[in-house]
């Protein structure tokens, strides 16, 4: 096995826990002290640092979410001068103020250790040539992982996203042997390159780190089927650091959470209850060694499990499961909750594995549901009796799986506008 700091990665519960009380404590003294907006949290609800003894008493701080990122908007989180910050790095939401996180040198050392854990899990070496395909700039997605690619050692190649013509001459000139990237983005390579004529033996990449929005297990296997390559998941938050909180090992049995920097809960996102290990819920962290923009409590919205069961890898860090979506992103469509991940899995599993959009509309008050799916080149066909048919096929799928009926329109290769960076995949052009 692969290990980039084997004695955390590997270390006991014991160990593990010790080290989150001790590093709990002094964050939450931390804030105090230096944010006064999460002070005032706490005095509302009753509790200061003296009554958090460890990880067993998590549960009493107040929770933070995006729309107090939003409110403190620019310093009203900040935990440190701001001269002893070195980095912003901002989220790309496209509604309201952006989030934008503070890093101090130790918090981006720390978060480059996380990257190159993952890079490590996924096989990395410094032998390894690592191209970054992430976009770099105000986005975590690129700077996060070349950090950890420049620790693990590995050739880095910061491509940064798009133009597709150099991406592809960099992977072969270069021999590049993983890949970081978007799922959207690396599906998109891939099929590309199949077009050019490469098979997965001609290309040299032997792994992908791929993160940053949400993607499936069939979209996985097509992604592999295609590269020729071992695809691994990695899950991150701006407001965290950036990618690189959790990461997938090679058992591919869910993320190992970096349990030594974050702490990780899963909630009931309507009574905000802390719940049981093993039930599906909101995920909650607390960052424990981020000294700039320390988060506390601080609400995902994703919706997932967490299982402590041993992995293969030997890694003992707590591991979460695929987010099955978000409660934010989910769409409520005629009293239906859908989460876009359910449409991609049946589009996968008919052999759909190309671009698509779920569009949602109001008319007359009633929502309207359409999902446009390019056909690939091999189904592709004029005859419209054939389209009807495999429409038809993908309306009832839709059906049975989300319990409420979609238009589906077929529509021709290439149509739907590709993404170089996050893939657009839903349009919601309703008044809500």
């Amino acid at each position: 096995m692969n290990y980039y700091q084997k004695e955390i990665e590997c270390a006991s519960r014991e160990e593990l826990r010790a080290l989150q009380d001790e590093r709990l404590v002094k964050q939450v003294q931390h804030v105090w002290d230096n944010v006064p907006y999460y002070r005032k949290k706490m005095e509302a609800k009753g509790v200061t640092p003296e009554d958090i003894k460890g990880v067993a008493d998590l549960h009493k701080l107040p929770f933070l979410s995006k729309a107090d990122l939003r409110d403190a908007y620019p310093y009203g989180l900040l935990a440190v001068p701001l001269a002893d910050c070195v980095r912003i790095q901002s989220t790309s939401g496209t509604t309201g103020k952006r989030v934008v996180a503070f890093y101090t040198q130790e918090d981006i050392d720390l978060w480059e250790d996380c990257c190159a854990r993952a890079i490590c899990a996924a096989g990395g070496t410094k032998e390894d040539v690592c191209q970054i395909s992430y976009g770099y700039g105000l986005f975590t997605g690129g700077p996060g992982l070349n950090g950890g690619s420049h620790k693990v050692g590995c050739l880095t190649i910061p491509t940064s996203s798009g133009n597709t013509e150099r991406q592809i001459m960099f992977i072969n000139d270069l021999q590049a042997t993983i890949l970081c990237c978007t799922p959207s983005y690396a599906a998109f390579l891939g099929e590309t390159m199949k077009e050019m004529g490469l098979t997965p033996q001609e290309i040299p990449l032997k792994a992908g780190i791929f993160g940053a929005e949400a993607w499936s297990e069939e979209m996985r296997k097509d992604i592999e089927q295609t590269l020729g390559i071992k695809a691994y998941d990695i899950y991150g938050l701006t407001e965290l650091s950036g990618p690189g909180v959790a990461f997938e090992c090679s058992a591919q049995q869910g993320m190992h959470i970096n349990e030594d920097h974050f702490i990780p809960e899963i909630i009931d996102p309507d009574t905000e209850e802390v719940l049981p290990e093993g039930e599906q819920g909101e995920l909650v962290f607390t960052a424990v060694t981020k000294k700039a923009f320390p988060m506390i409590r601080y609400r995902t919205r994703d919706i997932c499990v967490l299982t402590r069961e041993a992995c293969s890898c030997g890694r003992t860090h707590v591991r979460m499961r695929k987010p099955k979506g978000r409660s934010d992103d989910m769409l409520i469509i005629r009293g239906v909750n859908v989460f876009p991940s359910q449409i991609e899995t049946v589009l996968m599993n008919h052999g759909y594995a190309a671009n698509y959009q779920i569009i949602i509309d109001r008319v007359n008050h009633t929502d309207t549901f359409e999902v446009q799916v390019e056909m690939t080149p091999e189904m592709f066909t004029d005859n419209m009796g054939e389209i009807a048919d495999m429409q038809k096929t993908l309306v009832e799928g839709l059906r049975s799986m989300l319990g409420i009926t979609a238009k589906v329109s077929l529509v021709a290769p290439k149509s739907i506008t590709r993404s170089e960076g996050k893939a657009v995949r839903v349009i919601d052009k309703r008044k809500l």
